[in-house]
C-alpha cells in the first residue's frame, strides 16, 4: 500500500515541528524533521572542526557520514548549532545531501501509515508530489516570543529583541537565497498558526480527512 506523504513548509519558529509531531502521533506517521538533519550536519562539522569556508572539507565529511538517524536530542537545539545550520543550509551540495537523507528515510520499510516532513523547501523541492502540502504562517513577533521562551526553558540566556531581529533577518535570507528559497509550494494550503493552536489543528485534520 502506498504511504501517504504530508509536507509542512514555513519560516523558522512557525510551529512546523509541533504540528508534524501531532500529525505523526495522531495518524501513525513517521516524522522527518529536515531542520534536525541540518542541525546534525552542523554538529558533525563543528565536532570535526571543519572550516566552513573550505567547501571541499565539508563535502568530504558528508560523504563519509551519509546516514543520519531521525532521533532528536536537546543538545542540537542551542543557538550556536542553529546559526551554523542556517549558514550551511545555503550551500547547494549540503541541501542535496540532506534532501537525499529525507528521501532515503521515506523509502524504508515501515508499518507506519505514512510520513510527515517539515522544513522550508519540502513541498516545493524535495516532495513535489506530496499527497498534502501545508504552509504555516506566523507573525515574526509571535515566533520571537515562542523562541525566547523555548531558550529560557532550555536554560540559555535569551534577549527577545535580539531573537526578533535574528528571525526577521533569517526570513529575509531564506526568501532571497539562491538555493531553494522559502516559498509557498504549488498546491499548498496556507495555515495561520499565530493564534489558537487548537484551531490550527482543526483545519489540518479537515484537510487530512480529505486525502484518507
Amino acid at each position: 500500500m502506498k504511504k501517504i506523504v504530508i509536507t509542512i513548509d514555513g519560516p523558522a519558529g512557525s510551529g512546523k515541528g509541533r504540528i508534524a509531531k501531532y500529525i505523526a502521533k495522531k495518524y501513525n506517521f513517521i516524522h522527518i524533521d529536515s531542520g534536525l538533519l541540518y542541525r546534525k550536519t552542523a554538529k558533525l562539522l563543528i565536532e570535526n572542526k571543519i572550516n566552513l569556508n573550505k567547501l571541499d572539507q565539508i563535502k568530504q565529511t558528508l560523504i563519509k557520514n551519509n546516514n543520519f538517524s531521525l532521533r532528536n536530542n536537546n543538545n542540537l537545539r542551542n543557538e550556536h548549532i542553529g546559526k551554523i545550520s542556517s549558514i550551511i543550509a545555503k550551500i547547494n551540495f549540503v541541501r542535496i545531501h540532506v534532501n537525499k537523507q529525507q528521501i532515503f528515510h521515506t523509502k524504508q520499510k515501515t508499518k507506519k501509515k505514512g510520513f510527515v516532513i517539515d522544513g522550508r523547501d519540502i513541498g516545493s523541492v524535495v516532495f513535489k508530489n506530496a499527497d498534502l502540502k501545508l504552509f504555516i504562517e506566523v507573525n515574526p513577533a509571535v515566533r520571537a516570543k515562542r523562541r525566547h521562551k523555548q531558550l529560557i526553558d532550555l536554560g540559555e540566556k535569551s534577549i527577545y529583541a535580539e531573537i526578533l531581529k535574528e528571525i526577521k533577518l533569517r526570513d529575509k535570507q531564506d526568501i532571497i537565497r539562491k538555493n531553494s528559497p522559502l516559498v509557498v509550494p504549488k498546491g499548498a494550503h496556507i495555515i495561520d498558526n499565530s493564534n489558537s493552536f487548537r484551531k490550527t489543528l482543526i483545519k489540518i485534520n479537515q484537510l487530512i480527512g480529505q486525502i484518507k
